[in-house]
């Protein structure tokens, strides 16, 4: 799954840091921390669940998966509620450097196809992953609307996969254009649409089922195109610093196996992900034919 801001933040950042990572090293080290603190910048945090003892995710039964949008993402509060169809998104250029699949930007005020969109659907070589829009992230949906259209995912992969045990998070990452998703690409999670855009209905928790934008724990409004599915309740600990824009409603099943197939890291054991790219990869690869947003 792999590894972006206002200007000034970026200026502090690695030109060549992550674009999409959501666990980095870093983050990993200090998700306690960030847990932990109830004064974060985030929010209130959610409590910490502890790692399964065995080898299995500590996940939900499938029958569990949430069947819509509004039962699992709370209305955000009154303060953060807009009207989608009055909302101006900002998508500015990405100029840190890190490899851009540029396909243009989208619109600033949301297509009235956007406006409408029900579903995103991921079309991959294991079968259909259907995820159930939520309405309180329009510029979210508006972009990917736009690079659906423009074919941006065609031929993709999931590139990064990590478990409770190796990573203390349950998370499949996707949306990298340049990504291998073989975990010996030291570029693998830095790619994005050449353009970013700020955070969205922030406070939801990432139950499983939930998916969300991927972008650096420190590097707050800067989502592009990588996005993850939570296939577990562990994450409910991470802050809420992710644009949460809907829930699978068909497909967990997929995500269910490709977990069980294990993590695949460097053939020689060693963990590659750094503060500069890398990611551990899914044993069974999951290539995005295609993404349909409607």
């Amino acid at each position: 799954m792999s590894d972006t801001i206002r200007q000034k933040q970026l200026a502090l950042r690695n030109r060549g840091a992550k674009r999409g990572t959501i666990l980095g090293v870093g983050l990993v080290i200090a998700l306690a921390a960030l847990t932990a603190c109830s004064g974060s910048d985030a929010g209130t945090a959610a409590q910490t669940t502890a790692p399964a003892e065995s080898g299995a995710p500590s996940s939900l039964p499938p029958s569990a998966v949430p069947s819509a949008v509004p039962s699992e993402l709370p209305e955000p509060s009154a303060a953060a509620t807009v009207d989608p169809a009055k909302v101006t998104c900002e998508y500015r250029k990405d100029d840190s450097g890190s490899p851009a699949k540029f396909v243009g930007f989208p619109p600033k005020k949301p297509t009235k196809a956007a406006l409408k969109a029900k579903t995103m659907t991921m079309r991959t070589n294991h079968g259909d992953i259907v995820i159930e829009l939520t309405p309180y992230t329009p510029c979210t949906v508006n972009s990917f609307a736009f690079l659906a259209s423009k074919k941006y995912f065609d031929n993709t992969v999931c590139h990064r996969l990590v478990t409770a045990e190796t990573n203390g998070l349950d998370l499949l990452q996707c949306g990298d254009p340049q990504a291998k998703g073989d975990g010996e690409n030291a570029t693998d999670g830095t790619g994005g649409p050449g353009y970013l855009f700020p955070d969205e209905n922030l406070g939801p928790q990432y139950v499983r089922g939930v998916v969300f934008m991927a972008q650096g724990g420190d590097a707050a409004n800067s989502n592009g195109s990588q996005f993850a599915i939570s296939f577990s309740n562990e994450n409910a600990q991470l802050p809420a610093a992710y644009t949460p824009f809907g829930v699978v409603v068909k497909g967990m099943e997929i995500v269910d196996k490709i977990v069980a197939g294990g993590v695949n890291t460097a053939p020689d054991g060693i963990d590659i992900t750094s503060d500069e790219g890398g990611s551990n990869a899914p044993k069974i690869p999951v290539k995005i034919k295609t993404v349909v947003v409607r």
